[in-house]
């Protein structure tokens, strides 16, 4: 137990000095008006509160990747934690600040368009691509997830028989509603409460297996194994760990999720509590699975089959109920359910609005909302009959390929502003190195070269991709930014 609150301990400690140290590089203006004020239409643009756009960018950010990924990471053994806490405080927290502060920046523009005004129009139109299919792979999953959770409960805990057919249809037409209506009807109102729900799911199984007598919180583990790999099938760590703990850590994910709220927020005062502290919120969440996964089953291999006999949807299950009860598993479960469906709702409404700035459709009209979704749940639609195993790979994979684009789009706004740019461009040296080697030596997605060949290759991709971006970055003056990312002159009046 001290293990865990210690990693608890140091991601709040990394919220209130590193969060600080990387708001103090970027540099606030609280006088500047944000894209909430000075484009609000009444669908996309509304200011909400703070506590509520914090919630819901926890809510956005937070789908079933904090949970099936530290599940499924766990198998590795404790360095899964160790992850979690390291990759959250450096790389996840700093992208989704950059990605959340450069929208509000740039006119509460969406992860294609910033990337494109700071590397270029080929990097655009490859964000434009590759964040629509990452978009698109997450809404299947966060339908097929949560559809499958909600018949495994219905039919286990209730004499009602569904079937997950029906239960896909059901979250696709929540998502086509919540995708084209206002963001304050749906996503602002009940969102809230979502949360409350989710805060009840994590405090209570912490506490559970932390009063439980049959369960000790990582008893069975040495410091030393936070350095060693313990994966009951000798799958390799480096590189496969820090592409399966994707949202727990770092995820590109959220770069499409920060511009919703940035054009919700009223002040840049806020984007360190709303953008690093959710990605924050998240890492405990992240935490609180990994370590029920060491924990409840007592062995590694115990949790292996637990995942094999069911995935780690199993595992959240078995977990629910045998720590909380009937009742409390219910209650538990549904805030696991939640947040799927919470991110896949704002998934496809990401999607629309990044397709509608490709094609320059105004989202006020309900018919051009329409033209835009409707093309995005029929491919969804016929991506749901895909085995969930081979989505959940290519969604990996594509999530941390994404995030790697937003890193080094915020290392190239920092050198044009001659600013401290290390704070974006260590982790992306890391995370390109982690996507080229991975998809080099993968034999089912990638190339099947060899590890020590991948990790060469993987090492010498990011320092090219260093060179370029401060070579083309660099010195570049304030005349080659964009007009609203030029200084403002405040005038004084007599």
């Amino acid at each position: 137990m001290l293990w865990f609150l210690t990693c608890v301990a140091a991601l709040i400690g990394g919220y209130l000095l590193y969060g600080a140290f990387i708001e103090k590089i970027f540099g606030i203006n609280e006088n500047r008006p944000t894209p909430a004020h000075t484009k609000t239409d009444g669908v996309d643009f509304v200011p909400m509160s703070t506590k509520k756009v914090y919630l819901v960018q926890l809510l956005n950010i937070a789908g079933v990747g904090p949970i099936f990924g530290p599940i499924m990471g766990a198998l590795y053994g404790p360095a899964a934690m160790l992850w979690i806490v390291v990759g959250c405080i450096f790389a996840g927290a700093v992208h989704d600040y950059f990605s959340g502060m450069l929208s509000i920046r740039n006119g509460g523009a969406s992860v294609p368009t910033i990337t494109g005004r700071y590397l270029g129009n080929g990097a655009k139109h490859f964000m434009n691509i590759f964040a629509i299919v990452l978009l698109l792979l997450v809404g299947v999953v966060f339908v097929s997830a949560p559809a499958g959770m909600i018949t495994t409960l219905v039919n286990e805990q209730t004499s009602f028989d569904i079937s997950m057919t029906f239960m896909v249809v059901v979250i696709f037409a929540y998502y086509i509603l919540a995708t084209i209506v206002p963001v304050d009807k749906i996503i602002g109102r009940f969102y809230p409460f979502f949360g409350a729900l989710l805060i009840f799911m994590s405090v209570g199984l912490m506490t559970a297996i932390g009063l439980s007598s049959e369960h000790t919180v990582m008893g069975g583990f040495a410091f030393s194994d936070m350095f060693t790999n313990m994966n009951p099938n000798d799958m390799p760590l480096w590189p496969a760990l820090f592409i399966t703990i994707a949202c727990g850590a770092i995820s590109g994910f959220h770069a499409t999720q920060s511009p919703l709220m940035a054009r919700c927020m009223e002040n840049e005062k806020n984007g360190r509590f709303v953008f690093y502290g959710a990605m924050i919120g998240e890492g405990i969440i992240a935490l609180i699975w990994c370590a029920i996964a060491l924990s409840f089953f007592g062995t590694l291999e115990g949790l292996h089959d637990a995942v094999a006999n069911g995935g780690p949807g199993n595992v959240v299950y078995g977990a629910s109920f045998g720590l909380l009860g009937v009742f409390g598993g219910v209650i538990a479960f549904l805030g696991v359910v939640i947040l799927p469906i919470t991110s896949g709702d704002t998934a496809f409404r990401s999607s629309r609005l990044i397709l509608a700035e490709y094609f320059n459709m105004e989202q006020k009209t309900l018919r051009n909302r329409l033209l835009m979704a409707m093309p995005l749940f029929v491919i969804g639609g016929i991506l749901t009959q895909v085995d969930f195993g081979i989505i959940w790979r290519y969604f990996g994979f594509a999530n941390q390929a994404t995030a790697v684009m937003m890193l080094w789009t915020a290392s190239a706004y920092l050198l044009r502003h001659n600013k401290l740019h290390w704070v974006t461009t260590i982790p992306a040296m890391f995370m390109t190195t982690v996507c080229v080697t991975f998809i080099l030596n993968s034999s089912t997605l990638g190339f099947g070269l060899p590890m020590n060949v991948s990790t060469v290759a993987g090492i010498l991709f990011a320092l090219t991709a260093t060179g370029y971006v401060i070579k083309t970055s660099k010195g570049k003056g304030e005349d080659a930014l964009p007009d609203d990312e030029k200084p403002q002159v405040e005038t004084k009046t007599a």
